[in-house]
């Protein structure tokens, strides 16, 4: 064998001991070993060399307490509370830990097992932890349900007449997700640490309502006096409300201010105020007036008889809404609101102004022989028309103006006729002033719409200025009884119209002062025709009579139609045309007689 073959199989020789005696060392460590960790190997720094699985559990388990000595301290501003990682659910895995740290230097690979026993370097395997995020859940959880304040809106309402006002709250709720995703990487530096919580603060819509509070305390410290602000220095009309009436009145609405934020607004309920203000208003109202005049024939000027008047009607919701703004300033005396209405003519309107500058129509009727209470409800009812006006182009109702006959506006009994008698009752010669009126309009010219004669002739009407009888005044008398007849015409010229009346002991004159538009008037009349008798004598018993006492309470006139036919013209042309048809009724004498008188005719008065 040559050389180069024994050095060969030499050093093959050589390698094979080596092998052998490794392999035999190997055995030996490794059977030194056996069930323990091999040198060199620890855990989180902790040496585990040479310990069993099980004493490498332990000792790790001991000196890794991190899980239950360590402190997560969780902080909402002053407040902290304070917990363990075990208490987090975080927990050390020794077990596993072990586990591993055995396994180091028996790996299937034998080249990495054999350098890995005897390599002489250390190995610190990290620990194995188990976080068990359910846990850390369930404590986050309860710190929320610590933190948690529900969102509390301030309030503001009444008991009984007293206010009760509760601040809001501002809500908070934790934010547990955010919390538990800070835990994962605190826990695992195995270090100390704080967690600052997120805590999401829920402010209320409405936080305080003290100053609103205060506003409705305001409103119920006294009572609410409403006034009527044109008293004219006169002891004011005011109407009083009491607190306890004001507080079932009190109203508290969530409203959105100008800033569009919301708040309470604290007032009165107008829709309770206004049925108030309704009843009150009628009587609170006033008509405008113009004023009254009366021309003078030789300056040619108007001269104030009455002032006019400047009407008022209750705004009754503005008055309302006033109210209840002057109240939430802390007012408690408040006057209403009015709309003010000008009349057409004030005062200080002239002649020209008006176009009143002649006397354009006057007539006279006479009633010689009439009582005392007749007279003075002529002198009553033509006063009402003294110094009126009337606008061109307008429609005058005598009624209208004359408004109610009764006893407590000033009229007195005296003979009227209702039905088919003349009886005493309230207002007897009224109709004289009616007539009057009637004849002023007819030879005036003016549009005549509405007009009713009377059931029979009236001696009154056909008087002459020397109180004889002139029968072809017939047909020109007028009767008005309110408010079923009346009496209209119609102003039908470019010009105001004034009207003045004059009574004297035994005539009444009224007059039209304006401008005349040169109009025309001419009448006839057939005069009485078809003339009837008057039926027989009625007499009847009155027990308040002496016997033998007869008296006369009602005189007989022949019945009779009379036309009156008028026709008014201007520039040529005819401006109306008027056939005036009066059928006048018979009319009986009505004697009364004491109980026992014998009675002239008796056969004929049955």
């Amino acid at each position: 064998m040559n050389i180069p073959f024994r050095i060969f199989f030499s050093t093959l020789g050589g390698f094979a001991i080596f092998l052998l005696t490794l392999g035999a060392l190997t055995a030996s460590h490794r059977y030194s070993y056996t069930g323990r960790i091999y040198p060199g190997v620890s855990v989180a720094g902790i040496d585990v060399s040479g310990l069993t699985e099980a004493a490498a559990s332990e000792q790790l388990r001991t000196a890794l307490s991190y899980p239950q000595n360590g402190r997560i301290v969780f902080q909402d501003g002053p407040t902290v509370w304070m917990a363990t990682p075990l208490e987090l659910g975080f927990v050390f895995d020794a077990a596993t830990s072990s586990r591993q740290a055995v396994q180091i230097g028996r790996s299937t690979d034998p080249a990495f097992a054999l350098t890995s026993q005897f390599r002489p370097t250390r190995i610190d395997l990290p620990p194995q932890f188990i976080f068990d995020e359910r846990v850390a859940l369930a404590y986050l959880q309860g710190l929320a349900d610590v933190i948690r304040v529900p969102t509390v809106e301030a309030s503001l309402g009444l008991e009984g007449s007293e206010v009760v006002v509760h601040s809001g709250q501002v809500g908070r709720e934790l934010d547990v997700q955010a919390a538990l995703a800070a835990l994962p990487g605190l826990l695992q530096s195995l270090q100390d640490g704080l967690i600052v919580l997120q805590v999401n603060e829920t402010p209320p819509v409405i936080f305080d309502a003290t100053r609103q509070a205060e506003v409705a305390r305001e409103i119920l410290s006294e009572p609410l006096v409403i006034r009527d602000p044109d008293s004219n220095g006169e002891t004011p009309v005011e109407w009083v409300i009491e607190p306890e009436t004001l507080s079932g009145m009190l109203s508290i609405e969530r409203v959105t201010n100008e800033e569009g934020a919301e708040e309470y607004q604290v007032g009165i309920r107008t829709a309770e105020l206004v049925p108030f203000l309704n009843g009150i208003a009628p009587g609170l109202a006033i008509s405008p007036e113009n004023a009254r005049f009366i021309f003078n024939d030789d300056t040619r000027e108007l001269e104030v008889l009455e002032p006019s008047t400047t009407g008022r009607a209750l705004l009754v919701q503005d008055s309302a809404e006033h109210i209840n703004q002057a109240l939430g300033q802390g007012e408690h005396r408040i006057d209403l609101v009015f709309d003010y209405l000008l009349p057409e003519v004030t005062s200080d309107s002239t002649a020209e102004d008006l176009g009143i500058t002649e006397l354009v129509s006057s007539q006279s009727t006479y009633f010689y022989g009439s009582s005392a209470s007749r007279l003075h409800n002529i002198e009553v009812a033509s006063s009402r028309f003294h110094g009126l006006l009337v606008p061109p182009g307008a429609t005058f109702s005598m009624a209208a103006v004359l408004g109610d006959v009764s006893l407590d506006t000033g009229f007195a009994e005296a003979l009227i006729i209702f039905g088919d008698r003349t009886i005493k009752g309230v207002g007897g010669g009224v109709c004289q002033v009616s007539t009057t009126l009637f004849r002023t309009v007819f030879f005036g010219g003016l549009q005549i719409d509405e007009r009713y004669s009377h059931a029979y002739r009236v001696v009154y009407y056909e008087q002459a200025p020397n109180g004889s009888i002139n029968t072809n005044l017939a047909g020109l008398d007028a009767t008005v009884y309110v408010p079923l007849v009346d009496f209209k015409f119609t102003n039908d010229t470019p010009y105001w119209l004034l009207m003045e009346t004059y009574v004297t002991n035994s005539s009444l004159t009224w007059k039209f002062y304006s401008t005349s538009d040169g109009r025309t008037v001419e009448w006839t009349t057939t005069g009485l025709q078809n003339r009837v008798d008057p039926p027989d004598p009625l007499y009847e018993e009155n027990s308040d009579l002496d016997k033998g006492e007869i008296k006369q309470v009602d005189w007989a006139v022949d019945g009779a139609e009379v036309t009156v036919v008028r026709t008014v013209t201007r520039d040529g042309g005819i401006v109306h045309e008027d056939v005036i048809v009066t059928r006048y009724q018979p009319w009986r004498a009505v004697y009364e007689y004491g109980p026992g008188t014998d009675i002239p005719d008796q056969d004929d008065a049955w």
